[in-house]
């Protein structure tokens, strides 16, 4: 039997008995035929080899004797080796595996690091025809792309897939083995104001440092993962009690926590973390997952920068607060909202001077809901624009029927007056309701000139030329209240209640001498800026005599008038008389 290479392509390449056979049979192979089929097949990328029914070659590629050479079959004595490999131990002979499969057949070799595909064709009357094609190098890129759909790109992390199949194996571990493990879901505080100050490129500088600081403090067994954004998970492997996963979340808030250098500059963040440990919190992903993800909720809920552990009162707050989501989503359709108005009252002359409107939740099953309950869950999910929008509105429209010139005063959140649609909502409001733009007054915190300084103030401005009063609520209580007063001027300044809570009769001194000098400093500081200060939350006569003597303008609170509904402060307004008691309503 012939070698399955030979130096120059011949009609008959490996047997002799080829041309004595087709001399036999009439209707058999013609090797000047075979001879222009072999050359012809030499221009064919892939490798072509025929084997005639005795087993010997009857035609080899010049592509197909190079890919042999390739996988070290040169020399050796016939197609039986090949076979040997192709079949990879199965038992079946070519034609068995040819007619096991439909008489078609595609295998796999591998022999020292090459792969090669052979397809198998039965041609009847001829033997059996192989294609053979080196898809080394496409099997190397499949293994790549396998590999890199794995990987979080920017910091080379596993992604949320190979997380996936690594949490798997460690439950098919806890199954087998009883061998827990736990997840520990991360999530950097105070990252954003990073990205949005000094740009991404800084950002993901900072994302590769958290990721090297959570590679070097894990075992060789457990897994760091970056799932999206800002978010990691720690795969905990062989956790035998909660110790060591706490101990494991207790590092990662410290060593997450420290300093940063980016670029020259000293970067502060945090990191919460969020714990569930298997099989306690759950045997398969998925509830794994989302059990560290509702403890990590309550870890930013207790301030950020801490770890907690899941529990099961934590899936039932969670389940509650998606209902009030749910509803609260049907509440604007259901006009379930209300407005509900505070008076405020000017102390010179004794006369009600405008309202703030405050937003009360009416709901068919719950009953009233408080705004502390719905507002913070609003500005999470992204409902307080179409809220504040409506506020707005409904605001405008109850205050275009109040005598002039009282004025109503809204709350606009820091998510709102960032929305493109604050100033044309407010024009619009204006211009269907008839109200004139100096009755409309927007109260902002602190919170919101803590954001772009430069959009803020433009939006300030837009305010402004309208003819629309600008107010600073809760000042004194925020970060650098007077630099905001230098940056843009107010009409007004609200003093927090907190001030003016402390000087309640039966207070402590130090607290009562306290409030008295912020209120008195506030109070100055608008009269020499010339604007408007308000004392909220005055509910003694004590507070107003206090108040008074150290110089506000005006006062609100429940000694001059609960919140009202739109119909009762009309029917107060209509009573009301300048300087007398029915100025206030009934507590």
């Amino acid at each position: 039997m012939t070698a399955l290479l030979s130096a120059e392509p011949r009609p008959v390449p490996v047997r002799a008995a080829v041309p004595a056979r087709a001399a036999a049979r009439p209707d058999g192979p013609d090797p000047a035929a075979t001879r222009r089929l072999a050359r012809g097949l030499d221009a064919v990328r892939h490798g072509f080899v025929l084997i005639d029914p005795d087993g010997g070659v009857a035609v080899c590629t010049a592509p197909a004797r190079a890919l042999l050479e390739r996988l070290g079959l040169h020399g050796t004595p016939s197609f039986r080796r090949l076979l040997r490999l192709a079949r990879a131990g199965s038992g079946l002979s070519a034609r068995e595996i040819l007619g096991s499969l439909g008489g078609r057949s595609v295998l796999d070799v591998a022999v020292d690091g090459h792969s090669v595909q052979v397809e198998m064709h039965d041609v009847p009357g001829e033997g059996v025809a192989l294609v053979l094609e080196d898809v080394s190098l496409r099997r190397a890129a499949e293994s790549r792309a396998h590999d890199l759909a794995r990987l979080d790109p920017l910091t080379g992390l596993p992604n949320r897939l190979q997380l996936r199949e690594h949490l798997d194996a460690a439950l098919a571990r806890l199954e087998r083995k009883a061998e827990g493990c736990a997840v520990l879901l991360v999530d950097l505080d105070r990252f954003k104001p990073v990205n949005d100050t000094l740009g991404h490129p800084v950002g993901d500088a900072l994302l590769r440092k958290v990721a090297d600081r959570l590679r070097a403090m894990v075992r060789a067994g457990d897994t760091v993962a970056r799932i999206g954004g800002d978010e990691f998970v720690v795969l905990q492997a062989g956790v035998t009690e909660p110790g060591e996963a706490q101990a494991l979340a207790r590092r990662v808030v410290d060593l997450v926590g420290r300093t940063y250098m980016i670029e020259g500059q000293l970067l502060s963040i945090g990191a919460s973390v969020g714990v569930a440990l298997a099989p306690a919190d759950g045997r398969d992903a998925d509830r794994l997952l989302k059990n560290a993800d509702l403890a990590l909720y309550r870890a930013k809920l207790d301030g950020r920068g801490t770890f907690r552990f899941f529990e099961p009162a934590m899936d039932a707050r969670m389940q509650a607060r998606r209902r009030l989501e749910l509803d609260m989503r049907q509440a604007l359709a259901r006009r379930e909202f209300q407005l509900h108005y505070q008076p405020q009252l000017n102390l010179a002359d004794e006369r009600l001077v405008g309202c703030e409107a405050l937003i009360r939740w009416h709901h068919p099953e719950r009953g009233l809901v408080s705004p502390v309950d719905f507002i913070p869950l609003a500005e999470e999910i992204g409902l307080i624009v179409p809220i504040g929008e409506w506020v707005i509105r409904q605001a405008c429209r109850d205050a275009a029927a109040w005598p002039q010139p009282l004025t109503v005063a809204v709350n606009v959140s820091p998510a709102q007056f960032t929305s493109d649609r604050l100033v044309e909502t407010i024009v619009s409001a204006l211009a269907n309701t008839g109200l004139p733009a100096a009755r409309l007054e927007v109260e902002i915190t602190e919170g919101v000139l803590l954001q772009d300084n430069e959009k803020t103030l433009h939006t300030l401005h837009r305010l402004r030329a309208l003819g629309v009063r600008v107010s600073m609520d809760d000042f004194g209580t925020g970060y650098s209240s007077l630099s905001y007063l230098r940056a843009f001027p107010f009409d007004k300044i609200k003093i927090d209640r907190s001030f003016v809570a402390g000087l309640c009769t039966g207070t402590d001194p130090g607290t009562k001498a306290d409030g008295e000098a912020i209120i008195r400093a506030i109070a100055g500081l608008g009269r020499s800026l010339g604007m408007t200060t308000v004392a909220e939350g005055v509910e003694t006569p004590e507070q107003l005599r206090r108040i008074r003597a150290e110089g506000c303008t005006d006062v609100q609170g429940y000694l001059i008038s609960r919140p009202l509904t739109a119909d009762a402060l009309l029917s107060l307004l209509a009573a009301a008389v300048p300087g007398s008691p029915p100025c206030r309503s009934p507590s």
